[in-house]
């Protein structure tokens, strides 16, 4: 069994999941006809904005508030590849994290219930002159208050 990318200690909130279908595209395969390893990002993309949309975090939300939250860490690991017009879900899991940044795992899963890949990134958050912020911009610890009340269970 697959553990993890980030521990979850006593106390904290249940990670918050969100679920993409999609379709391997054409352009998103290589000549041997499987996804192309660049493309698992654009995946992982995927599942960001459906939580961002899900939770009111997306990066609209970011920029209203005059912040940013670039990727400061990306990983992937690869099982079994997807194919042309195979069908899979992006499963993307937001970890609760004290720290001024953004955890999230994601597991994409090809029709026969097989991972294909897994991952995660982590972000952090900059201000409107790109500096680095120590702390979550309030309208986050809004939502990281809500989340943890159990406001999104």
């Amino acid at each position: 069994m697959r553990k993890s990318y980030f521990p979850s200690p006593a106390g904290n909130p249940e990670p918050l999941r969100v679920r993409v279908e999609r379709k391997v595209r054409f352009e998103e395969v290589d000549p041997l006809g499987i996804v192309w390893h660049g493309r698992y990002a654009g995946y992982f993309e995927d599942a960001r904005c459906a939580a961002g949309e899900k939770y009111g975090i997306g990066y609209l939300d970011f920029y209203a508030h005059g912040v940013v939250a670039p990727i400061r860490i990306m990983h992937a690991d690869y099982y079994c590849p997807l194919k042309f017009n195979e069908p899979f879900i992006i499963e993307g899991i937001l970890h609760w994290t004290e720290a001024a940044r953004i955890n999230m795992e994601f597991l994409i899963w090809n029709m026969e219930n097989r991972l294909s890949t897994s991952g995660y990134t982590v972000q952090v958050f900059l201000n409107q002159e790109q500096q680095l912020l120590l702390l979550p911009p309030p309208f986050y610890q809004a939502f990281r208050e809500n989340w943890r009340a159990g406001v999104f269970s």
